[in-house]
């Protein structure tokens, strides 16, 4: 198994976890956007969202665990990402299924 390295700054990187999860619901609504370009400017969240477009979940998946590892993300740090996380699904004031599923899988990722 190939891993797949990138050369995202942690910032950057935040901003991918982020839109990968706001895609769980298949909408990224302004609210949502408007979180994550706190992370990076508007050329950043254009080529990291054409990045995740053209990512299938493994791919995704490999490039999170890469960058946890990457900017040695410790038990804390992963438990910060994961608030923020779930910040964002209530960001729209709901936290569909969907939403939950990704949060859940997340969790997991995190874990191996």
């Amino acid at each position: 198994m190939k891993t797949l390295k990138t050369n995202w700054t942690n910032n950057e990187f935040k901003a991918y976890i982020l839109l990968y999860a706001a895609n769980a619901d298949y909408i990224v609504t302004d609210t949502e956007k408007d979180i994550i370009l706190e992370l990076v400017d508007q050329k950043q969240y254009h080529t990291i969202y054409a990045e995740l477009n053209y990512d299938n979940d493994y791919t995704s998946i490999q490039k999170i665990q890469y960058n946890i590892e990457k900017f040695n993300y410790s038990e804390n740090d992963i438990k910060k990402l994961l608030s923020e996380i779930k910040e964002l699904f209530l960001s729209d004031g709901k936290f569909d299924y969907l939403e939950k599923y990704m949060l859940k899988s997340l969790e997991r990722i995190f874990k191996a």
